[in-house]
């Protein structure tokens, strides 16, 4: 095996480790509200905490430009094994929903120095077969994203508590394997010099624009996505109280297959274009989402979950594509600060949907919620049609 795919296979390990602690409020909300005697809402409120706090933390990494002036490694390990610190925090039982949500920010915060860092890593490891690398890697961010759902499935134990134990244990082994087998890579090109202007810079070349706004209209929609996929599964539930099947072990499955589309869209942009096929993806994501009200009117709990399986591989299926897509509109020395950048506003914009369909379910009938979330495919498709050409992997 190359170098390179040994590097890649224990980047990825690190990468599904560390993000296990995106999603673990979101997996125990209900055992959280009664622990904890939280308010409605409380869901949307915890989730978007993670994300304002990622992206919080994606700006000062991305200003301060750390994981182009620092070993990105040792960056990730400092980074996983603060934010496990402050995910194990949510275990202590003086907490209120307060400390909760503080939590969770700071949590996320450091997850700042987890994802895009380990997307500058794989980058400064390939140029020749990136996008098929980073597939990879967000296959690893979607396994690590699901995995609170797993843990739960398995009742072990006080089984909340173990679900954070175990998340935070984890992420700690990840940060561990990283800092320990991976140095730096053949095209990591050291910005020894702070400038703070490369923040803005980034946004002059079209190319770079057209990526990074196709993977704004994505985000729109994919967080919001794998946060309400067990308000979805529940949803069904009520409205067909006949059926019967496994919320926790269908969550983790639905985001989970995710991580194969990754690594298949990576390998079937080599032969048809990233363009081509993110715009394919992001296209499929969108129709999903205008008609998912239908499904909740079929009394089939298999074409239901079938119908969210194929939703949750093609609203992932386009990320690894448009991170290469921006690594590859970017100047090495900037690399790390693009990719930094474009997640920190790609984030903050998650936070509106989620906060958006949390007031909603609470307002009207919830099944037909989820069209609000085409609002971000139809404005991605329109931005990668307008953009420039993509360059060769």
């Amino acid at each position: 095996m190359k170098r390179q795919h040994c590097m890649l296979l224990v980047i990825v390990i690190a990468q599904f480790c560390a993000t296990s602690l995106w999603f673990v409020s979101n997996s125990i909300i209900n055992e959280l509200r009664a622990h904890f005697d939280l308010v409605a809402g409380s869901m949307g409120y915890l989730t978007s905490a993670v994300q304002l706090g990622f992206i919080s933390g994606s700006l000062v990494f991305a200003v301060f430009a750390f994981s182009d002036r620092y070993n990105p490694s040792k960056l990730f390990f400092v980074s996983a094994l603060i934010g496990a610190a402050f995910n194990l925090a949510i275990t202590v039982d003086a907490n209120t929903l307060f400390s909760l949500i503080i939590l969770r920010f700071l949590t996320g915060f450091f997850l700042a120095g987890v994802y895009p860092v380990g997307l500058k890593i794989v980058a400064d490891y390939y140029k020749v077969g990136l996008g098929g690398s980073l597939g990879f890697l967000v296959g690893a961010l979607v396994l690590g994203t699901a995995f609170p759902h797993f843990t739960k499935s398995l009742h072990l134990g006080d089984s909340w508590k173990m679900v954070v134990i175990l998340s935070s244990g984890i992420a700690v082994i990840g940060g561990l394997l990283l800092v320990l087998f991976v140095p730096a890579g053949p095209y990591r090109k050291r910005n020894k010099v702070l400038d703070i202007t490369a923040f803005f810079k980034v946004f002059k070349n079209k190319g770079f624009r057209s990526a990074a706004f196709g993977y704004f209209g994505h985000m729109w929609e994919l967080y919001a996505f794998w946060a309400f996929v067990p308000v979805m599964l529940a949803t069904y539930l009520n409205y067909h109280p006949d059926t019967q099947f496994s919320i926790s072990v269908w969550s983790f499955l639905i985001i989970g297959f995710g991580a194969l589309a990754c690594v298949l869209s990576g390998y079937l942009s080599k032969y048809f274009g990233i363009k081509r096929v993110a715009f394919i993806c992001l296209l499929f994501s969108g129709i999903c989402c205008l008609i998912s009200p239908l499904l909740y009117y079929i009394d089939s709990s298999i074409l239901f979950i079938g119908f969210l399986v194929f939703w949750g591989l093609v609203v992932i299926a386009d990320s690894p594509l448009f991170s290469t897509l921006v690594a590859q509109n970017t100047r090495p020395e900037t690399k790390g600060t693009a990719l930094t950048i474009t997640n920190c506003i790609g984030f903050f914009i998650t936070i509106i949907s989620i906060q958006l369909l949390e007031f909603l379910n609470r307002v009207m009938d919830p099944r037909y919620v989820y069209v609000l979330l085409a609002i971000g495919p139809v404005i991605g498709l329109l931005l990668l049609i307008k953009g420039g050409t993509e360059k060769e992997v």
